[in-house]
């Protein structure tokens, strides 16, 4: 009696587990049967080959899944809310989405205005109901990236183009450094901004002036400009990219590049959307959640080369290891992180403004 009676409860829990399994897939089913309009703002081109390309073909990757109309701009000023405040009355868009630090405040003014809209912030650091920001540990492909480096520098001199000093930059730059002295413990990066994201001819001119004062072998980049790798192409010296895998386009001199891949984040939070399950907040992703991650090495590479990086990845996506765990000196001679001690994330994300131990940063 008692194995008939625990039959016929196993038989109910199944059914009422499978009707409840087709409920939430026909949930999944109904939100995507509307189509939903979307508006992304871009700082630069859609087609940079870089960080705004990197978005853009994301969110192209979800749109026919999730049944998307996507409104793009591209171009958008930082002082963007009346391009926020058109998406959503003229072009009716229940989802706002911005791929630049700078757009912040003013997606934040209008967050709070249009409460029944949700908005996405890339590299933000706020949020509210209604409002996320999100960012990926970048600075965890950029050691990878500072590996490569190190292992194919033979005058140990290296070369940073980078857009400003702000601490999502300076971290990148340290953790990239850090990378190559884990092999190269004599190596300098020299460091020069060109204060801008998109302009080729800032980036090109301060890449030529390091090439012309240093025996610079290497050169990686935080920009979004593609001229350092031309230039560095041009004397036949490594590069290493950002955002997007641009090697077909150098195949001699492209070593690696520390890139994104955003369709994931999207896909989840776009979906939460649709469900009525968005709780806005504030993301950190790790390598492990595959959003961030470091491209194929290039053919050039030698295989110690890449079973060093490959040991390097696997510790971080384990969580064995971080890159910014002490100790570590900055480039002024003092000890910043004590040994067995790590960065916390508000600090490195938003209080990075020193460099460490073999860090040049010029004029």
């Amino acid at each position: 009696m008692r194995k008939i009676i625990f039959i016929a409860f196993f038989l109910l829990f199944a059914a009422i587990a499978g009707i409840y399994q087709i409920q939430n897939s026909k949930v999944d089913t109904n939100v995507t049967a509307k189509t939903t309009k979307v508006g992304v703002l871009i700082n630069g081109s859609r087609l940079d080959h870089s960080y705004c390309q990197a978005h853009f073909e994301a969110i192209e990757a979800i749109k026919d899944e999730l049944n998307l109309d996507i409104v793009y701009l591209e171009n958008v000023p930082m002082d963007c809310y009346r391009e926020i405040v058109s998406l959503i009355r003229d072009k009716d868009c229940k989802i706002i989405i911005g791929v630049s630090f700078e757009f912040g405040r003013d997606m934040m003014k209008a967050a709070a205005e249009y409460r029944d809209i949700y908005f996405l912030h890339a590299s933000g650091v706020n949020h509210r109901n209604n409002f996320s920001s999100f960012f990926g540990r970048m600075y965890q492909a950029r050691y990878l990236s500072g590996i490569a480096a190190g292992m194919n520098t033979k005058t140990g001199e290296l070369g940073y183009i980078a857009a400003f000093p702000i601490s999502e930059v300076i971290r990148g730059i340290n953790a990239f450094t850090l990378g190559v002295r884990t092999v190269r413990p004599d190596a300098v990066v020299h460091v020069r901004y060109c204060n801008s994201w998109q302009d080729d001819i800032p980036a090109g001119e301060i890449c030529r002036k390091l090439f012309d004062f240093y025996p610079i072998d290497v050169i990686a980049m935080h920009t979004n400009s593609l001229q350092p790798h031309r230039e560095a192409d041009a004397k036949g010296i490594w590069s290493i990219g950002y955002s997007i895998d641009n090697a077909a386009m150098f195949p001699d001199t492209y070593l690696t590049a520390c890139v994104w891949k955003w369709d994931v984040y999207y896909r989840k939070q776009i979906l939460n959307c649709l469900q009525g399950k968005f709780h806005g907040h504030h993301d950190l992703i790790d390598m492990s959640e595959n959003i961030v991650a470091l491209s194929e090495l290039s053919p050039h590479a030698d295989p110690q080369t890449k079973a060093k990086v490959q040991a390097a990845n696997e510790k971080l996506r384990t969580l064995e290891f971080d890159v910014f765990y002490g100790p570590i000196w900055d480039n002024t001679g003092h000890l910043r992180i004590d040994e067995g001690e790590s960065m916390p994330d508000n600090e490195m994300f938003n209080n990075f403004h020193w460099y460490v131990e073999g860090v040049k940063v010029g004029g």
